[in-house]
């Protein structure tokens, strides 16, 4: 099987590709390198290109024919929430019209099985429980709509009987394998954190007038290592042709509100942290939890790694970067 790993340098698509390859798989990635980080996907086929742009879907399917491609991991995306409000259209074109392009080349070269990143956005506010796969999808931000219209994208498809493919919503990612494939852009708490600590400033808080525990946002949190793994177990499913749920949360089933992972960053690096706390930021949902049943009873994955692996190897590894 060669498996095309569509923004394979980025921070995720790195890990998934390095597992991969550690399992032996054939690999070839797309990535226009805006984010992500060449030496990560080195050695690697590569197409550099935009997945949004006009001239996407005939590359791309050029692309997959020449290396045998029969299973495509979709990532590329924009994904800052409070970017996604100040601007939708530019949001809307990358992330919807981006997985148009990719489905579009997929179908011209024959590639039926999918895996698309979705997000824990979908959910909007949530419900106060733990966000089940067939809770109401009612998305707060714009972020979240493109995530949706992207998931509604791939069932149509999947309707149109040219796909094969499973929607993964991810909830908060942290951690890092090694100092190559970590977080590098501080657009998650936990990196934001650990940025901010190095240069001697505060943590950010934003808003912590919520109706949680500490009146800070809760989240769920799930390694980056063992969300590479997730869709391993996806792509098997879908090889061996078994039936696998349209969506599946990918999570660990137990929230941290910030100031608790502020707590762990502190634990972790034995630094003493004062957070600052700022007004909210428009589009974030209270409290955001996955029951992540479906997915273990599915395939039988589970999470591994708690809060602190995720704080002590991002900790750890971003340190390496910077030494």
């Amino acid at each position: 099987m060669t498996v095309l790993v569509i923004g394979g340098a980025g921070y995720i698509g790195s890990h998934v590709v390095t597992q991969l390859l550690d399992e032996g798989s054939a690999l070839a990635a797309v990535d226009d390198l805006s984010t992500g980080v060449a030496e990560r996907i080195a050695g690697i086929p590569t197409l550099g290109i935009d997945v949004a742009s006009d001239r996407a879907p005939a590359e791309m399917a050029r692309f997959m024919r020449a290396h045998d491609v029969d299973a495509v991991i979709h990532f590329a995306a924009l994904k800052r929430v409070p970017e996604s409000v100040a601007e939708p259209a530019r949001y809307y074109r990358q992330n919807v019209g981006g997985l148009a392009n990719v489905i579009e080349a997929m179908t011209e070269a024959g590639v039926r099985r999918l895996v698309f990143s979705s997000s824990a956005a979908v959910y909007g506010q949530g419900t106060g429980a733990p966000a089940r796969e067939d809770d109401a999808l009612r998305p707060i931000n714009p972020y979240g709509e493109t995530k949706l219209v992207g998931e509604w994208l791939v069932a149509d498809a999947v309707r149109a009987g040219v796909l094969d493919a499973v929607c993964l919503r991810y909830f908060n990612v942290a951690g890092a394998r090694d100092a190559l494939r970590a977080d590098r852009f501080a657009q998650n708490l936990v990196p934001m954190i650990i940025e901010r600590l190095r240069r001697g400033e505060g943590a950010r808080i934003f808003g912590d007038d919520y109706a949680t525990s500490d009146g800070t946002c809760v989240r769920d949190y799930i390694h980056v290592v063992d969300l590479a793994d997730a869709h391993l177990r996806v792509l098997d499913a879908l090889a061996d042709g078994r039936t696998v749920p349209a969506a599946l949360n990918v999570g660990t089933g137990r929230g941290y509100s910030v100031r608790e992972v502020i707590d762990a960053v502190a634990r972790v690096s034995g630094i003493a942290i004062e957070p600052v706390v700022e007004p909210r930021r428009a589009g974030d949902p209270a409290d955001l939890i996955a029951d992540a049943r479906l997915i273990t009873e599915s395939l039988g994955w589970h999470a591994r790694h708690d809060l602190d692996d995720m704080v002590e190897s991002a900790w750890r590894f971003a340190g390496e970067l910077t030494a």
